[in-house]
């Protein structure tokens, strides 16, 4: 057996077209990661998700493991499907990765609503006309512009040895004039990038989430968002949500580099995209706001995450922090800094300081308000003129389509919209394609329309005999869409698994709303408006979201309100204006952080907050 393990086995990866040469003890999870190929792995390769699956085409495998054979079906097992988690080599093999397996391009919401705000960026531009040196006048290069620059009212530029060579090649290839980029601060200024004349700053907002990457590209003088990209985030090989990733760092030393290491190649390779389409050079770039969650954050900066997978999850950091780009590898000017604003506790972070700092700008709402943004992981926020009460639920892997039986993030061919018309099933899949997967809002708008057909009970159980139930090793699923019908030629069903998944997605998020309400002494009538944020909640149908009791079934529809990606918006704000920064540090001492599981009546609130019933039912 030791001989089969230590022996060298050439893995090779379809349609990617990659091959590596591991040994017998490496799964093909990691087979796959170290070739560079992502496959999803939503649990990090634990074996819970059932998401990193391949097809073996030639070659033999360790046989299944009980992990598969709960997870896969007989069929599914018996045309070579397997876990790359659970499988190791046995042999040199050929495997098929299917289009699910994939973090293909996922149907993204990067945009938000916007509110307007005074322009006064932390890097202002100074055009400056100096007289060149000779015999009897030999300043320094640096000492002639900082009398330019005192007398322009600035305090005297910091040496900073990355832009003296620039300044002096600069100048001279010039005729001595220059545009230069400061960074004003008390006692001393920074350089933070030399031009040509009348060159144009721009300034780079990033909204880090756990699944996907904002970026926008902004021109500091004008405040134009020139470009904008959302892409994935390369961390979802290692893991679907932050907890995974976090387990997934604390395996060993290089696992947390290795996170920050494609975190940044991906943001710099996104950069260069950005710059592109604006016809800009990313030298250009003088200043950066950066927001995430907490995990994401520390990843980003490289700093420890051990302590946020373990009780009481405490940051390493929850100031605001200002950091060279140049120290963290981005690609911009290299004199650019990074504004990452506080983080609220260990599962709040400065994403939803950004969010309520632009849902405060955007707000009309005289009284109470609710911040609900929903990601892998929900943040809310009961906002009232005193105090902000702020609670994390751990909601958001299933409404990635993580853990659900058939999910899939909502990329091509994910279905995202689901009717039940007199006993048929009619659904809507994102870019038309045939399905191959379910997303998150396709699976609650399926879920609910099913319990509106009294397909599901209020506890979430199928009914058995019910049309379209059947069952499957006396299990009751629903079936949505026949093989015949599907891309991949395999069912699409709703397993009880799947709905009790989302059970406890929406039970979370409405017993921390519950509880939010009850700190408060508030009412659900007192809250005048219900913003809803995120990607997932920008396509979040609010009559469905309803139907199930995710939100308070008594909140009129029209006091809903669905506001696209706030954080992304409040990083731009920041970007724009030092007085934004100044507020996101107010706002956050404004917060009173409510722990959820030491809460006395959490576990109550979330049992009741399970069932799937809306306002007619909780009537009766």
């Amino acid at each position: 057996m030791d001989t089969v393990r230590n022996a060298k086995f050439l893995v090779d990866l379809q349609p990617i077209g990659r091959r590596i040469e591991v040994d017998g003890e490496t799964d093909l999870l990691t087979a796959a990661q170290k070739a560079g190929v992502d496959l999803v792995a939503a649990c990090g390769g634990v074996g819970i998700c059932g998401t990193c699956l391949v097809r073996l085409m030639s070659g033999e495998l360790t046989p299944p493991t009980l992990t598969e054979q709960d997870l896969l079906s007989t069929a599914q097992l018996e045309q070579g499907y397997r876990l790359a988690c659970q499988a190791f080599p046995r042999s040199s093999v050929r495997l098929e990765i299917p289009l699910e397996s994939l973090p293909s391009a996922q149907k993204m919401q990067i945009e938000g609503e916007e509110s307007i705000v005074q322009i006064d960026p932390a890097v202002v531009a100074l055009d400056v006309t100096l007289s060149p040196p000779n015999l009897y006048d030999l300043r320094s290069d640096l000492t002639r512009v900082n009398q330019k620059v005192t007398s322009a009212g600035f305090s005297p530029l910091q040496s900073e040895l990355a832009l003296l060579d620039t300044l002096s090649h600069r100048l001279r290839e010039q005729g001595w004039m220059a545009r230069l980029a400061i960074r004003p601060q008390e006692g001393c200024s920074h350089l933070t990038g030399v031009f040509a004349p009348a060159t144009p700053l721009m300034g780079l907002a990033v909204d880090i989430g756990s699944t996907k990457l904002a970026l926008y590209l902004i021109d500091l003088e004008g405040g134009a968002t020139l470009a904008c990209c959302g892409v994935m985030n390369p961390q979802i090989a290692y893991g679907e949500d932050v907890i995974s990733r976090i387990a997934f760092a604390n395996k060993a030393p290089e696992n947390r580099k290795l996170l920050q290491e494609r975190l940044i190649a991906t943001l710099n390779e996104t950069i260069g995209d950005l710059c592109r389409q604006a016809a800009v050079r990313h030298e250009q770039i003088v200043d950066a706001v950066f927001v995430g969650n907490t995990a994401m954050h520390h990843f980003f900066c490289g700093l420890p995450v051990t302590q946020l997978g373990a009780s009481p999850y405490v940051p390493a950091v929850s100031e605001a922090l200002e950091v060279r780009a140049a120290e963290l590898g981005l690609k911009t000017s290299s004199g650019a800094w990074v504004y990452l604003p506080p983080n609220i506790a260990g599962y709040v972070g400065a994403d939803h300081t950004s969010a309520l700092l632009a849902t405060l700008a955007m707000s009309k709402a005289e009284k109470a308000k609710v911040l609900v943004d929903i990601g892998t992981n929900t943040e809310i926020s009961l906002i009232t003129c005193e105090r902000i009460y702020s609670c994390s639920t751990a909601s958001g892997p299933a409404f990635e389509g993580a853990h659900i039986r058939d999910g899939m993030r909502a990329a091509a061919g994910a279905i995202e919209n689901v009717h039940l018309r007199d006993g048929r099933v009619e659904v809507v899949t994102v870019g038309g394609q045939p399905p191959v997967g379910i997303c998150g809002t396709g699976i609650l708008k399926a879920i609910s329309e099913l319990r509106q057909a009294g397909v599901i009970d209020r506890r979430g159980t199928l009914k058995r005999g019910a049309p379209g139930v059947r069952l499957e090793n006396d299990r009751a699923e629903f079936l949505l869409v026949p093989a015949a019908l599907t891309g991949h030629g395999r069912d699409i069903v709703i397993t009880r698994r799947d709905v009790n998944e989302i059970q406890l997605a929406k039970g979370a998020i409405r017993a921390g709303i519950e509880i939010c309400l009850e700190v408060a002494g508030l009412t659900v009538e007192e809250v005048e408006e219900w913003v809803i944020a995120g990607a997932f909640g920008t396509y979040l149908d609010v009559n469905s979201a309803l139907a199930i009791g995710m939100f308070p079934p008594q909140v009129p529809k029209e006091r809903f309100r669905q506001v696209g990606n706030a954080a992304g918006m409040g990083a731009k704000r920041m970007l724009l204006s030092r007085q934004q920064r100044l507020f996101s540090n107010e706002i956050v001492q404004r917060v009173e952080y409510i722990e959820l599981t030491v809460y006395p009546s959490f576990t109550q609130k979330f049992v009741e907050a399970m069932y799937l019933e809306g306002e007619e039912e909780q009537a009766e």
